[in-house]
């Protein structure tokens, strides 16, 4: 039992910091204080990153519900 408690505290770290990472990105891509807009690279970029975060945490809750993470 101690070692799902672990897992638990792991997953729960690691959606911290996927939320931390993620409100960096976005504010980042609507930062009202720069001169010029994001180029369209920047943003697909941006959008790649985010992307790949929601399907992390996806995954990650999968393998969790699947009893793989534990």
């Amino acid at each position: 039992m101690q070692s799902q408690r672990f897992s638990e505290g792991v997953f729960a770290f690691l959606l911290v910091g996927i939320i931390v990472f993620s409100a960096i990105v976005i504010a980042l891509m609507f930062n009202m204080s720069r001169k010029e807009n994001l180029k369209s690279g920047e943003r697909w970029m941006l959008a790649a990153i985010i992307t790949g975060i929601v399907v992390s945490v996806i995954i990650g809750a999968l393998q969790m519900v699947g009893g793989y993470l534990f």
